[in-house]
């Protein structure tokens, strides 16, 4: 391992970058099976390591039984440009290879959504006789039709809401502001709320927000997902739902009737169609199901 200088670069995570024991052994291991396989393909020294070589090893974790993980592959390449990084500092090399090493994308979890039946029953949970029921039903409706993140729903105006044109204007993320169109239901409970229920609880402390406590005061992040969890129970949905599930099927949902990607894109307010596209991976898996479901031959 001499020529690979590997003692000296696990002295430098000690001695200079002060890594854990944990880091230190875990990127130790990782360079050492890097040298393993580049002395059987010839390679004898740290200074003859090419980009196209370190490519072929990164290459060979991928080729595994069974396969590497992505995160695993992505921590060997961190160790080796950490490697390179210390032996240029050292002057043992003077060019670094791993420059060009392109990592694994990290992997993309498909978000739960719920059913159209389960959203269907989560709308009607909140029970008429409930004194904060109107603003409950109007909360959810909005959630959902709108496919707002938690903080845009209590951070809505009531003026940021546009009943006669259907539309909710939406504060997102960096102050970008978006117009989201809302249907006849989530229109119908916002207005019975504002009509029946918000004048009996502002007291002078809504600073003109659209959702308020019990109290009157301003509803906070905490007190929308205790609502939401609260009426889940309620509906008997079993799955763990938090605010951005109904986000998550609005999207889907709109997906699987056909919404056009760019139209989806722009009514959640992702400043990148690619953060949208992971949507279009859920909407796959509900063709899938669907073959299977009602194909002869699924």
């Amino acid at each position: 391992m001499a020529g690979f200088h590997v003692q000296a670069f696990v002295d430098a995570l000690v001695l200079e970058h002060g890594a854990s024991p944990r880091t230190v052994e875990a990127y130790r291991r990782d360079v050492v099976r890097c040298v393993q396989f580049l002395r059987t393909h010839g390679v004898h020294r740290a200074s003859d390591i090419t980009a196209a070589a370190l490519r072929e090893f990164v290459y060979s974790l991928r080729d595994t039984v069974p396969p590497r993980k992505s995160s695993s592959i992505r921590r060997n390449i961190s160790a080796l440009r950490t490697w390179f990084r210390v032996l240029n500092a050292e002057g043992l090399v003077s060019i670094d290879p791993t420059e060009r090493l392109d990592a694994p994308q990290r992997g993309r979890t498909l978000p739960d959504v719920l059913s159209v039946d389960e959203v269907t029953r989560l709308l009607a949970a909140p029970a008429l006789d409930e004194r904060l029921a109107f603003r409950d039903r109007a909360m959810l409706e909005l959630a959902y039709g709108a496919g707002l993140r938690v903080s845009e729903w209590i951070g809505l105006a009531m003026k940021d809401v546009l009943l006669e044109d259907a539309l909710v204007r939406v504060l997102g993320k960096g102050n970008k502001e978006r117009l989201v169109p809302i249907g006849r239901s989530a229109i119908g409970a916002v207005a019975v709320y504002l009509r029946e229920l918000r004048p009996v609880l502002e007291r002078g402390e809504g600073r003109g927000l659209l959702f308020l406590n019990g109290q009157g005061r301003p509803l906070t992040r905490m007190g929308a997902w205790t609502i939401l969890r609260k009426y889940v129970q309620l509906a008997g949905i079993e799955k763990a739902v938090s605010p951005h599930t109904l986000r998550h099927s609005f999207a889907t949902h709109l997906l699987q009737g056909g919404a056009d990607l760019r139209a989806v894109q722009e009514m959640l307010g992702h400043a990148d169609i690619a953060t949208t596209q992971i949507y279009t991976h859920v909407d796959r898996e509900y063709l899938r199901s669907v073959h299977r479901q009602f194909h002869p031959r699924a």
